[in-house]
């Protein structure tokens, strides 16, 4: 694979030199200081990721304010503590998408963030403490300990929560295929373990964050 100052020179000749790149990145802002969000943010974030699997992301966020209504502005504890009876309102409820097994995958999040919360005094705190050269990791343990926290779900929610996340979206999946990282879009262990492992690499080389690289990948493709 190549040097990341030579992928970045792809993305800079792509989109107007330094100046366009880093225009381009600031189109994103990212509120990275985990330790000081609330955990009902992470909480909605999780959900907001889960809805919109699948979904148009733009029908989502229109619907927002009445998910924050409806979840009780996803207040863990209380969530957590949702039963039959809450789920039939919801099911019932024209303001969110009706979707009852995406329902069910937040009341359960709401407990996974509860249960980490009473492990390490709060969800940021456990999501600053794992570090960012293992993302492959913390996705592992988001599918196994959440609910229908998976694949992209996982890695747009790290991404909008403020971890420091790439994202194998279509643009960086193929270039990681042109820098021979992978061959097709990643899905074994293997994979995986060869996409973090460039990561890695390129952040080291670039001190620059992976949330940038995985950006700066995608820039490196061509105007979009």
């Amino acid at each position: 694979m190549k040097s990341f100052d030579k992928i970045e020179a792809l993305a800079r000749k792509h989109h107007g030199g330094p100046k366009g790149v880093t225009s381009k990145l600031a189109e994103w802002s990212d509120d990275t200081d985990l330790t000081r969000r609330k955990d009902d943010r992470f909480l909605s974030e999780m959900a907001s990721a889960l809805f919109s699997s699948g979904f148009s992301w733009t029908v989502i966020q229109k619907k927002w304010p009445g998910f924050e209504t409806a979840f009780e502005r996803f207040a863990p504890k209380r969530v957590a503590a949702y039963g039959d009876e809450e789920i039939d309102r919801l099911l019932k409820d024209a303001a969110i998408v009706r979707n009852g097994a995406k329902i069910v995958a937040v009341i359960e999040n709401a407990r996974f963030v509860v249960a980490t919360a009473n492990q390490y005094g709060s969800f940021g705190n456990f999501l600053a403490a794992w570090p960012a050269a293992d993302q492959i990791g913390l996705m592992d343990h988001l599918k196994k300990h959440g609910s229908r926290l998976g694949g992209a779900t996982a890695m747009y929610f790290l991404r909008f929560s403020g971890w420091d996340a790439f994202i194998t979206s279509q643009d960086v999946t193929r270039a990681l295929i042109r820098e021979g990282v992978v061959e097709r879009s990643p899905s074994t262990k293997a994979e995986w373990k060869a996409v973090q492992a460039a990561f890695n690499a390129w952040a080291e080389e670039s001190g620059r964050p992976r949330r940038e690289i995985s950006r700066i990948l995608a820039l490196s493709m061509g105007p979009n």
